[in-house]
């Protein structure tokens, strides 16, 4: 189910939504909670992390449409609620790498 709901969500950031904050943000997660009340919505932008709270606002602004559209495309009854958080993954992995040795 949240490999769905991702694929719906970026859907409907690239056609959709027409907040130019949005340009350029992508979707690289969902994580439901047991029941599914709860997705959480992980995402990164090319502009970096000092763009964050920007676009988390502006992704706030856009979730009664985005749980809208997604309980259209699902045909669900019950849609979870929309958290968004930023997605550290790549940048916890360059700065936990061990550093690189020259051969």
């Amino acid at each position: 189910m949240g490999d769905q709901i991702m694929h719906v969500l970026a859907m409907l950031l690239v056609q959709e939504v027409e907040d130019p904050v949005l340009e350029l943000t992508t979707i690289t997660g969902v994580r439901l909670n047991r029941d599914f009340s709860i997705a959480e919505v992980l995402f990164t932008n090319i502009r970096g992390r000092s763009a964050e709270a920007e676009i988390e606002k502006a992704l706030n602004r856009a979730k009664g449409f985005l749980r809208t559209r997604l309980s259209r495309e699902l045909k669900l009854r019950s849609v979870p609620d929309l958290r968004f958080k930023w997605d550290a993954f790549l940048e916890d992995m360059v700065y936990d790498a061990p550093p690189a040795t020259d051969r």
